[in-house]
């Protein structure tokens, strides 16, 4: 006894007709007659009365169709179960420090929502990944890349310091400033080059290396940073943003990729409907 022999009985039992039997699984109608002669012989009992408009099941026939149904359900079960494994994906996205929590949230809430079957794993931007979401000038050159986020660089200060009085910074106002320095951050290095030019020192207080530390520390009071201006960060209240006067600092988040395949089509998509 096999599947197939039970598909064609319980056809045969549903059409009550092995010519409508054959039409509806897309076989020969001899197929249908000899699987079902098979299945007879080897239940040793006759499952269904022949006649010139059809066939009708014996006690047997009804005894064993709910039986078959059963059977034919299950094997459909374990098929999907085993065939939903075998298609999901898993998907590894590079992520750079400092992109923002919420948004990244958001972005990759709609990622995994759009895409069935797919494990996502974040990891570090530096190690080997599907995609990347970094700033800019972390790309190598084997890489395309779609942009994301744009934002300036801003100098955070405490809510109280002399300073947050005022509309913007100047180069002048940041000779011996109180500064925690974070690295790596490209635009630290363009501020500190522009700097040393002018002759100007920062008094550094403390070297880190994640924004959030950063903000913590300007909150606490101990020197002002430098930061990119993501919404996130700009709803912190209790610090105050002020750019610098004569010197743009900008940072571009993008999506990095090598290969095309369907799952990074989706991601470029939504990158395109997150941009700001």
């Amino acid at each position: 006894m096999d599947l197939k022999s039970l598909h064609y009985f319980a056809s045969v039992y549903e059409k009550r007709s092995i010519s409508s039997a054959a039409k509806t699984c897309f076989v020969a109608q001899p197929s249908i007659s000899a699987a079902i002669h098979l299945l007879e012989q080897s239940l040793k009992t006759s499952l269904f009365i022949r006649h010139a408009r059809g066939v009708t099941p014996t006690d047997t026939g009804e005894r064993l169709y709910p039986l078959a149904k059963q059977m034919l359900g299950q094997a459909d079960a374990i098929k999907n179960l085993f065939s939903d494994q075998s298609i999901e994906k898993s998907f590894y996205l590079g992520v750079t420090r400092g992109l923002g929590v919420e948004r990244m949230s958001a972005l990759l809430k709609d990622f995994t929502s759009a895409q069935d079957y797919m494990q996502l794993t974040l990891v570090p931007h530096n190690e080997a990944c599907d995609a990347r979401i970094i700033i800019k000038e972390e790309l190598n050159e084997a890489e395309n890349y779609l942009p994301l986020w744009q934002e300036e660089y801003l100098l955070a200060l405490p809510y109280n310091h002399v300073l947050a009085l005022k509309d913007s910074i100047t180069i002048k106002d940041l000779d011996g400033l109180p500064f925690i320095k974070r690295s790596p951050c490209n635009a630290w290095d363009s501020l500190n080059d522009t700097l040393t030019l002018a002759g100007i020192t920062l008094d550094i207080r403390a070297k880190i290396q994640t924004i959030d530390y950063a903000l913590g520390l300007v909150h606490a009071g101990l020197g002002c940073a430098l930061v990119p201006a993501s919404p996130e960060i700009l709803n912190k209240f209790e610090i105050v943003f002020l750019p610098i006067d004569g010197i743009r600092l900008v940072r571009e988040v993008v999506l990095a990729y090598q290969d095309s395949s369907d799952i990074i089509d989706t991601l470029k998509q939504l990158v395109i409907k997150h941009r700001q």
